[in-house]
């Protein structure tokens, strides 16, 4: 979707158009100042609206013509490849998966521009985490500083139909909250109990497991966050190497791989995509799954406002949302000590070689008001958390179950991702060596040893060249 937007002109400034019109065009007009923003497509309606609303103001302040383009998610990072590749980048860009796939390789290679003189002044109103995502090493300069800047936050959240339970003759206060209890519970209770009530074959566990799902490399690395792996210390360094970490390593993939061999989740989990684990979970064929935003309730919420459904089906989503679907917390680690999600901090990034940085940096600034981030990352309906401290304390978060277990799961701590103390992870993520070795073990009937110790050789060779 392409969106041309200009500011509303007075009666004057229409009357002069039309005259100029009628003549041969003029210096002035193709003189008019104009910026180029790349964006992801949002999810929902209110998200939208509220960008378009920040980018009507922007124009309405400075008399400069933004040019919006949105892409999918699938699509943005290669049409921004293609744009870098051709030296024809917009001005401003911004992507759901720039942080995992792209933005600490591009800062390294010195093809982003430094931000430091927008974010600096700012850094108290942000989130640690936040701008520790997008505080990247310059391999060009040898220098680290705010290559790109954060526009909100998300982290892994646990899901269940509350019915589907209440059906299998179980309730929320069987689930367990220890770690090996809880997996069990879904995978050994839930899912005979609920096939036998519904004649149905369901699963106790969405479990994504696809190469060309970022939700399994989130959920992976999650599992091996329950197992205290850290495979990169502050320094960039790879930790590999340690015995402690292959041994958490393993027992991660063990866990992650038992589910789906004990027969507890779709056979197809094996190439799902991001959107399949959502979607497989809204058809009931699943009782539990986890996602990296909230936007599986999310979707019953905007469907529940949905003028375009019937009165019938926005009544369905209302329940869906508010009675139905459960979000809870994460249980204990295998250890006992309390569970602690990462955060992924979404980014956006100004390119070095764009045409107009000055207003490029202009427009950054000016997002990052609170006035204007703040709707539109509450426009989301939850999907995204804030990543600015004073937005955390908006009654939105309380406006319902689903928000308010997010926000204390951010409340009790996030961990950051490896790509950020190592770029070369981007590459390491782009293959998705953590699906690969799922697959090796589910598909390929390979030990998790083995399949551990071939994508530590991957990644050392990733990290090495």
């Amino acid at each position: 979707m392409r969106v041309g937007l200009s500011k509303t002109l007075n009666g004057c400034a229409v009357a002069a158009t039309l005259l100029l019109s009628s003549f041969a065009a003029s210096p002035a007009a193709h003189a008019e100042e104009k910026l180029v923003v790349w964006w992801n497509k949002g999810f929902y309606s209110a998200e939208e609206d509220a960008l378009l609303q920040v980018i009507h103001k922007f124009e309405a302040k400075t008399g400069v013509k933004v040019e919006l383009s949105q892409y999918a998610t699938q699509d943005i990072i290669p049409k921004t490849v293609a744009a870098l590749d051709s030296g024809t980048v917009p001005d401003v860009a911004y992507a759901d998966t720039f942080n995992f796939q792209s933005v600490g390789k591009w800062a390294a290679e010195g093809k982003l521009e430094d931000l430091g003189s927008v974010l600096t002044p700012l850094k108290d109103q942000f989130d640690k985490t936040a701008l520790d995502t997008v505080l990247l090493q310059n391999e060009q300069t040898r220098s680290k500083s705010y290559y790109a800047f954060p526009v909100k936050q998300a982290t892994l959240h646990l899901h269940y139909w509350k019915d589907m339970l209440e059906e299998g003759g179980l309730k929320e206060s069987d689930i367990p909250k220890d770690w090996k209890g809880f997996w069990s519970f879904w995978c050994d209770k839930a899912q005979p109990a609920v096939r036998k009530a519904s004649g149905k074959r369901v699963y106790g566990i969405g479990l994504p497991m696809g190469v060309d799902s970022s939700d399994s490399l989130i959920g992976f690395l999650t599992f091996a966050e329950a197992y205290n792996v850290v495979m990169v210390d502050d320094s960039g360094k790879l930790l590999l190497d340690d015995p402690k970490v292959k041994a958490g390593l393993v027992a991660a993939l063990k866990d992650y791989t038992d589910i789906y061999k004990k027969g507890c989740v779709p056979s197809s989990a094996t190439s799902w995509k991001d959107a399949d684990n959502n979607v497989a979970f809204h058809n009931k064929t699943t009782v539990m799954t986890f996602n990296p935003t909230i936007s599986i309730p999310g979707k019953w919420l905007d469907d529940s406002t949905n003028q375009t459904l019937t009165a019938e089906q926005r009544d369905e989503a209302k329940k869906n949302y508010e009675e139905r679907i459960r979000t809870l917390p994460w249980p204990s680690k295998p250890d006992g000590s309390p569970m602690r999600t990462r955060a992924s901090v979404v980014v956006g990034v100004v390119f070095q070689q764009a045409k107009n940085k000055a207003r490029a940096k202009e427009f950054v600034q000016f997002l990052l008001q609170d006035e204007n981030l703040q709707p539109y990352v509450e426009g989301a309906l939850g999907r995204w958390f804030p990543v600015k401290t004073a937005a955390v304390k908006s009654a939105f978060w309380n406006g319902d179950e689903h928000r308010k277990i997010l926000r204390d799961q951010f409340a009790a701590g996030v961990g950051g991702y490896e790509m950020t103390r190592n770029y070369k992870f981007t590459t390491v993520n782009n293959e998705n060596v953590w699906a690969k070795a799922t697959i090796r073990v589910v598909l390929d009937k390979v030990p998790p040893e083995q399949a551990v110790d071939e994508m530590i050789d991957r990644i050392k060779k990733i990290v090495s060249d």
